[in-house]
């Protein structure tokens, strides 16, 4: 690229160069034709004037002293008879048709090649009468020398020009190919996996806006990348649940030989399903398009978080309760509330004691469901901290999952342990509810105040 940029602006100076110098070169060969006429003619008018009177009187003239500038440009000057014979100076013994054409007196000036110079002659008339012709003349040779240095000078001046061309093209296409090869090596580090990688700012409005759009692609790419990572442990997490339970379940089969086994083969394929369930919720969850959210129906999901909470407390011998103080209805995914109750099962059962209370209950304009257990006092301990420990990574994703359906997770009470789930309420129906509108949406002003007022 910083050849092709090169080449291309070399030859743009080139092709300017040639376009502004050929009208130049003409216009210098016409100047110096110009210019010795010019030079030729006011030699020959000093000599005529000088040589006037003699040539009336009869007598022989003779060729005056030239000033330096005017001897060095006139080369020679002749005087010649109106029959062409050379009476002084320099010139040919018999005058050419430049002198015959002066000695007619048709004209004033007559210029004209003969042999190897260029010849000009002025005639000399005392009244009508034609005394003499005066002819000046400048070798070829001399003029073209004149026309050939300036042309070389020219062309020298177009050589430099080009060449700085060529210098400031190489600086500028470094200057704009680094920034530019700079960005490639950042690509080539993001194909690799670094989604750290950030390119350098050049100073190029253009590359500079390019470079600030690949820092916020690999941005947004390191954290999908990361937000996938996270789902990816949270989940599998999830799925140890009901794997969990369902191992429990068989291992108290075999260590009750006399019990009924078709109870045992029940509730295998009854955690069997929630376990389906709970891989159909997840990637449910992990669509990055949702369908709209309907009315949480409350009493199915209980009902299911009755018998995942039996089949994980029951081995342990331990009890679940669940207690409905008027709930109010609530808009959200019920596959998300479904797992959310699920990790708080699962805790209760592995770090908690006792019975386990889930309340349903009005929270005013928001919907609140607590699980309780009589389990020690967790203190300031924060169970949703980063760190795989205690209460493992399955509440960080149950903080999420409420988040993203407009609701809230969280520690109401350290002693007993209780978690208290907050879901926006579902108001009736309006011109305002219809599809599109944002009340229902998560982080929506009616949702976050009932929150808060919870």
């Amino acid at each position: 690229m910083r050849r092709r940029i090169t080449s291309l602006t070399v030859l743009a100076a080139l092709v300017a160069t040639v376009l502004f110098a050929l009208p130049l070169g003409i216009a210098v060969w016409q100047y110096y034709h110009d210019d010795t006429k010019g030079d030729l003619e006011r030699a020959a008018d000093a000599v005529a004037l000088a040589v006037s009177a003699d040539l009336t009187a009869g007598r022989p003239p003779t060729v005056p002293p030239l000033d330096e500038e005017d001897d060095e440009a006139e080369g020679e000057v002749g005087i010649y008879a109106p029959d062409g014979r050379l009476l002084a100076g320099r010139g040919p013994a018999v005058g050419g048709p430049v002198e015959w054409e002066a000695a007619k007196a048709t004209v004033d000036v007559v210029l004209g090649r003969e042999g190897d110079e260029i010849a000009l002659a002025v005639p000399v008339i005392s009244g009508s009468r034609v005394t003499g012709v005066v002819r000046a003349a400048l070798p070829l040779s001399r003029l073209r020398e004149r026309i050939l240095l300036t042309w070389l000078g020219m062309a020298a001046l177009a050589i430099a020009t080009t060449g700085v061309s060529w210098l400031m093209a190489r600086r500028f296409a470094t200057r704009l190919v680094r920034p530019l090869e700079e960005l490639a090596a950042v690509a080539e580090r993001l194909g690799d996996g670094d989604f750290t990688a950030r390119s350098p700012r050049a100073g190029i409005g253009e590359i500079d806006q390019v470079g600030e759009t690949l820092d916020a692609t690999a941005k947004r790419i390191g954290e999908t990348l990361e937000r996938e990572r996270a789902f990816s442990a949270e989940a599998s997490h999830q799925l140890r649940n009901p794997l969990t339970g369902l191992r429990l379940q068989l291992e108290a089969a075999l260590e009750t030989p006399s019990a009924d086994p078709y109870a045992a083969i029940r509730a295998g394929i009854a955690s069997a399903d929630r376990l389906e369930r709970t891989i159909e919720d997840l990637l449910a969850l992990g669509r990055e398009r949702r369908a709209p959210r309907a009315e949480l129906d409350l009493d199915a999901l209980l009902e299911e978080a009755r018998e995942a909470g039996e089949a994980l407390l029951q081995p342990w011998g331990r009890t679940l309760r669940i207690v409905r103080e008027d709930p109010p209805p609530a808009r959200a995914a019920a596959a998300a509330v479904r797992q959310v109750l699920g990790v708080l099962l699962d805790n209760a059962a592995t770090h908690g004691r006792g019975t386990v209370t889930v309340v349903a209950r009005d929270a005013g304009d928001a919907l609140a469901i607590d699980v309780a257990d009589e389990g020690p006092d967790l203190g300031e301990t924060d169970p949703f901290a980063s760190a795989p420990s205690d209460h493992g990574i399955g509440l960080r994703l149950a903080r999420s999952l409420a988040e993203a359906e407009g609701g809230r997770l969280r520690l109401s009470r350290p002693d007993p342990p209780t978690f208290t789930l907050l879901l926006p309420t579902a108001e009736p129906a309006t011109p305002r509810d219809e599809p599109g509108s944002t009340r229902d949406e998560p982080g929506s002003t009616r949702a976050w105040r009932g929150i808060t007022r919870a």
